[in-house]
């Protein structure tokens, strides 16, 4: 009987997986906003919980967390074991019963979560911290591997060919934001590559970097340094030429080109570590809006 019971029990706790769980909810909802600790402590909680014994979420939630704390390097010097166990916990649920179904269904989690740690790779390439790239990159490798991520939504405007060659910004101008972005949409397709900062592959800062400089506009190479250095402006002052810059909750680590004029819908050209150079309406995309922290421009 008491083994009967601890079915029906499993059973329950698995449907709720993927039904309405309060709990579960707010793991979700904290790590939409990026409360990546406070993450990590309930999914703890959870985890010493007899009732989520037969739940794969609370460590899903755990894994993610994890792997997104361990981008702040002085987080990462207490928690050394950080990236270690975040990837045990994750193969652990995608090798579960229930894994394909969980990855299913968070299925935009995991392709920003990849992004974020591309990201971080390429920032440690930059930096020259070859082996902690090493490690990141095999993380990637390992828990990535199979996951096709392509064809998820990205948010991002499909665009015209024959439109780009009759627009306006085509067309010999001495306005200088204007021909940024003319320039800029020549390189939609291209892919991205880890540190690339050339017309063969670029990251999303090696992109910004290559179109400032082929304007005259020699900025920094890596995003948290061009986000410093940088003008800093408003929102509603933003106009194309400009630069959106983007936090996962360990700084700075993604930018990207506005191309949309002052007051209408922000929209960007960047590099996508899924797509390559794609244009992105910020506004309307779950991933990128959340993660929006600021403004900046070396065009003044």
């Amino acid at each position: 009987m008491g083994k009967y019971f601890l079915l029906i029990v499993g059973f329950l706790f698995s449907f709720q997986s993927f039904g309405q769980n309060p709990k579960i909810d707010k793991l979700e909802m904290l790590f939409s906003q990026k409360h990546y600790k406070r993450v990590h402590r309930k999914a703890n909680r959870l985890l010493d919980n007899p009732e989520y014994d037969f739940s794969m979420m609370p460590s899903y939630y755990k894994s993610l967390s994890l792997f997104e704390l361990a981008q702040n390097k002085f987080w990462l010097m207490r928690h050394s074991s950080a990236l270690k166990d975040a990837k045990k916990l994750f193969l652990e649920v995608k090798h579960s019963e229930n894994g394909t179904k969980i990855f299913n269904a968070h299925m935009y989690e995991i392709a920003w979560l990849k992004s974020d740690l591309i990201s971080w790779a390429s920032d440690l390439k930059r930096m020259g911290e070859g082996d902690q790239f090493l490690k990141v990159q095999a993380v990637i490798e390992d828990v990535f591997g199979d996951f096709d991520l392509a064809t998820l939504p990205d948010e991002n405007v499909k665009v015209d060919k024959q439109e780009l060659q009759n627009s306006p910004e085509n067309a010999k101008s001495n306005d200088l934001r204007s021909s940024i972005i003319a320039h800029a949409k020549n390189y939609i397709g291209v892919p991205y590559v880890w540190a690339g900062s050339s017309p063969k592959g670029f990251d999303c800062s090696g992109f910004t970097s290559y179109m400032m400089q082929d304007a005259g506009k020699k900025i920094p190479r890596r995003s948290s340094d061009q986000y410093t250095s940088a003008n800093k402006i408003k929102k509603k002052d933003v106009q194309k030429g400009d630069l959106v810059f983007f936090d996962n909750g360990s700084g700075i680590s993604h930018v990207g080109l506005v191309i949309s004029e002052k007051g209408k819908p922000l929209t960007m050209i960047h590099s996508s570590s899924s797509k390559g150079i794609i244009i992105t309406n910020v506004e309307t995309s779950k991933y990128w809006s959340q993660r929006l922290s600021g403004y900046g421009s070396y065009l003044e």
